[in-house]
């Protein structure tokens, strides 16, 4: 599954839009290294986001095309 997507899916950037801005900009690493929008995601994959000031890091559960909104912080874990 293509990067933005996932970050939308899993409701981590809320917009596939701004998920794309976002991998543009380097924001977004995935196992240290800046990712493209485009970057294939799978399983066991670790995520780094920078928000500001602030970075969240998540370890990639699952890989879903489709999920609820309650079911989606299944996709992944903090670290």
């Amino acid at each position: 599954m293509r990067l933005d997507k996932f970050l939308k899916v899993s409701r981590l950037i809320k917009r596939r839009t701004v998920a794309n801005e976002a991998c543009d900009a380097g924001r977004v690493l995935v196992n240290g290294k800046p990712a493209k929008a485009s970057a294939a995601v799978k399983a066991d994959d670790i995520i780094e986001i920078g928000f500001g000031s602030k970075t969240v890091k998540v370890q990639v559960l699952n890989v879903q095309e489709t999920v609820r909104k309650d079911d989606a912080k299944d996709l992944y874990r903090y670290l």
